[in-house]
């Protein structure tokens, strides 16, 4: 692994922890994020350990890049500023870190602290174990124009057009997508939206109450039997599948399940989306945004399947074009877009 920190000391310290371990290795450390991005050039790792504050380009200006330049590395956050829930952790997940952790004063890097970063590590490696490779990783743009995917198979729609609900699955650099496309959507907007972010559980009611201020409305993260109403958004815990069931009185909700997903990802975009296209149909409005991987394509297929609409976001605004890249190329979608255009979609409650 890559360790990205201005402190000696401190790449000393958590060097010797990492190479300590039984897994574990440190293959280079560089203090500034030009360094890194020189290295990753010609050196392929698993993990990047960045810190934040840094002189020149600091870590959070430099995570796009980094993660880009990584080609799947997957990039835990060492901060004393990244505060689990705070507003630099958050950033640095809509940026595409995988993980965040607070680093102590230089005193106090070994002993618990070096315990919990090897577990983090730990545990980010099984998450890649279970993940398929990714494909398709966001690259210089030959072109900065939005396309649209090939025309779908001609299905049985609604004279309208119109959609019930809209699901929406997401991972790396998600956040970051979620964010532009919900300045595009009015508060006033009343459709239900159901939301499937790779996070760790313990940032979902940050997660919850950050889209909540931007959407202008309420969002809860999902309960078991939650009932889906208008107005309200709901976004899958971090520990479960969000698994829609239709009620006796003509309504639906949610059931939290918790067994294996084909991706190998908990909570995983193809459950939700596929239990909602078997009870919605047609009326269902899928959309997946970047992240690493192909969770969401079985699902995107099942609601093209089922008559409903599919949207992907493009490459040149993605962090990693692995799942939106994977439905993209299936030619289940009815377009491919950016954020703020995908928002502007939503909110006109019409097919693209």
């Amino acid at each position: 692994m890559l360790l990205v920190d201005d402190s000696v000391v401190a790449r000393a310290v958590i060097a010797r922890t990492i190479d300590a371990s039984d897994r574990f290795s440190v293959v280079g450390a560089v203090g500034s994020a030009a360094a890194a991005l020189e290295f990753l050039g010609r050196t392929t790792v698993e993990f990047i350990l960045l810190d934040i504050e840094m002189p020149g380009i600091d870590g959070l200006t430099a995570l796009p890049a980094l993660v880009a330049a990584g080609k799947g590395a997957k990039v835990l956050i060492v901060s004393s500023s990244a505060d689990e829930g705070g507003p630099k952790a958050m950033q640095a997940l809509a940026f595409g870190a995988a993980e965040t952790l607070i680093k102590p004063s230089a005193g106090e890097l070994s002993g618990r602290f070096g315990g919990a970063l090897v577990s983090k590590l730990e545990r980010l490696c099984e998450d890649s174990l279970h993940s398929p490779p990714v494909a398709l990783v966001r690259s210089t743009p030959t072109s900065t124009r939005s396309f649209a995917a090939s025309p779908a198979t001609p299905r049985a729609v609604s004279p309208s057009e119109d959609y019930d609900i809209v699901a929406i699955g997401a991972s790396t650099g998600g956040i970051h997508a979620i964010s532009q496309m919900f300045r595009a959507i009015p508060a006033g907007f009343r459709l239900p939206i159901v939301i499937t972010q790779h996070l760790p559980a313990s940032f979902m009611p940050y997660f919850a109450a950050q889209i909540a201020l931007l959407a202008g409305r309420p969002c809860e993260v999902a309960t078991d039997r939650l009932r889906i109403r208008p107005g309200r958004i709901i976004v899958a815990p971090g520990d479960a599948h969000l698994k829609c069931v239709k009620l006796r009185d003509g309504g639906a909700a949610f059931r939290l399940t918790h067994e294996p997903a084909g991706s190998g990802c908990m909570p995983s975009v193809d459950p939700m989306l596929a239990s909602i296209a078997d009870v919605y149909g047609a009326r269902v409005l899928a959309i997946v945004l970047s992240g690493m991987g192909r969770d969401g394509a079985e699902g995107a297929q099942r609601v093209h399947d089922a008559g409903g609409c599919v949207v992907a976001q493009d490459r040149d605004s993605s962090v990693v074009w692995g799942m939106p890249g994977a439905v993209a190329s299936s030619g289940v979608a009815d377009a491919v877009l950016p954020p703020a255009a995908i928002g502007t979609l939503i909110a006109s409650r019409r097919r693209p």
